[in-house]
């Protein structure tokens, strides 16, 4: 029975993240260029105005830290 090259395995596991990396670094830059933010489904951006908005319950301003 012939042994398992591990090296091998892991050399297309690296090859297979770093492909998946990079395709991820260009799905952000055509999101970029194309106007959009990097944001994944189900996340959404602050209005312009509900990051400064006033607390309606204690009267103060709410600030984005």
């Amino acid at each position: 029975m012939a042994t398992p090259n591990y090296s091998f395995e892991k050399r297309r596991r690296d090859l297979e993240k770093k492909a998946k990396k990079e395709q991820k670094r260009l799905d952000k830059l055509a999101a970029k260029a194309a106007g959009t933010s990097g944001l994944s489904d189900g996340e959404t951006e602050p209005a312009e105005g509900e990051e400064a908005a006033d607390d309606e319950e204690t009267g103060e301003k709410k600030t984005e830290e």
